[in-house]
């Protein structure tokens, strides 16, 4: 077992402790219920980064999609000749 997790088990097995009133000779029970906590923590999947979202076309008053991009991110369209 690392230090770094015995500690954090050691200080929430104390939170439970307090919690549960100080109560003499449940230090076993307070230890497993804090490694418990602890390895379900260290188990659960990561959140996965958050995308940007579109930006969402707007309604034109006819009701259609208005395309809101710049004039000047907009690809030119070929010429007839």
């Amino acid at each position: 077992m690392t230090d770094d997790r015995q500690e954090r088990i050691r200080r929430r097995a104390h939170a439970i402790w307090e919690q549960a009133g100080r109560p003499d000779g449940a230090h076993q029970q307070h230890w497993d219920q804090a490694t418990a906590e602890i390895d379900s923590e260290e188990n659960k999947p990561k959140a996965k980064a958050a995308r940007p979202k579109k930006a969402a076309a707007t309604k034109a008053k006819d009701g259609r999609s208005k395309d809101t991009t710049p004039k000047s991110a907009r690809p030119r369209k070929a010429s007839a000749s």
